[in-house]
């Protein structure tokens, strides 16, 4: 039997080399991961991971993923933000949380990992909600992120509220539709913030059942449009998760498409531990 793609979620991956905080609550935080070897400094690498801003999902998940890219050479961090479902995580929390992160994380990693992070903007890696996230930052923030690699990312709110995804999980975010809080859709959907001003990658597979691909292909439409230079990879038999599994058929499409980003930033090592 093959093994469930969500399998991820739940994968146990080593403990990290370090936790900052970039803010006083306990959700603006960080797990820092020491690249492998002996190589030079490169920009730090922040994971945002997804689970659609709810509560229950936090950034445990991306730790295989963390693992994997560390093992290339990456000096990553896993970024942590308060998230829906607990009285202070609601608008505008999460969003502002990925924007302090952001800005602060390169040099709390360049102190805890020493010679190992270069003095650039960070490449931002998101995933799901963590790619609408990533994407935000760019928008909002563009001289704090050298690059996005926006991974099946929700990156049109309104139509992902029309679709209801994940059962309500724009409207507890945003705290309702286009029609209640239309100020917020203006200010925190990417699909409002076109052209975005940084390099951007996105990668979606065609059989995502969570966030369907027609949402990527209409943003990275728009935002070329807009007279950005946005780039949209297809997988035509990857679904949702793949593209966080270091041990899945995506996952070296994923680190070409990161590497694509910047020209500091490692190919991929064949000889390279991705668990």
């Amino acid at each position: 039997m093959p093994s469930d793609p969500r399998d991820v979620l739940t994968r146990p991956a080593p403990p990290p080399d370090a936790t900052v905080a970039y803010g006083g609550h306990p959700d603006q935080c960080a797990d820092l991961r020491h690249p492998a070897g002996d190589g030079p400094a490169r920009p730090l690498v922040v994971v945002v991971h997804g689970g659609f801003w709810r509560a229950e999902y936090d950034r445990t998940h991306t730790g295989p993923m963390a693992v994997a890219l560390a093992a290339l050479g990456h000096p990553v961090a896993q970024l942590e933000y308060r998230r829906t479902g607990r009285p202070d995580g609601g608008w505008p929390r999460p969003l502002t949380d990925v924007l302090a992160g952001v800005a602060a994380l390169p040099g709390l990693a360049a102190a805890a990992l020493p010679g190992r992070v270069a003095s650039a903007p960070p490449v931002l890696v998101g995933h799901s909600a963590g790619g609408h996230l990533a994407l935000y930052a760019a928008a909002h923030a563009p001289d704090s992120v050298g690059g996005v690699l926006a991974l099946a990312p929700v990156a049109d709110l309104a139509e992902a509220y029309r679709l209801d995804l994940d059962a309500g999980a724009v409207a507890a975010l945003l705290g309702g539709g286009p029609a209640d809080v239309p100020d917020r859709y203006a200010a925190a959907d990417p699909s409002a913030l076109v052209p975005i001003r940084v390099r951007t990658v996105v990668v979606h597979g065609v059989l995502d059942q969570q966030v369907p691909v027609s949402t990527s292909r209409s943003w990275v439409a728009a935002d070329r449009a807009a007279g950005g230079d946005a780039t949209l990879i297809e997988l035509p038999e990857c679904e949702h998760f793949g593209l966080i599994a270091p041990d899945s058929a995506a996952w070296p499409r994923v680190v070409e498409a990161l590497r694509s980003l910047h020209d500091d930033l490692p190919g991929i090592d064949a000889a390279s531990p991705t668990r």
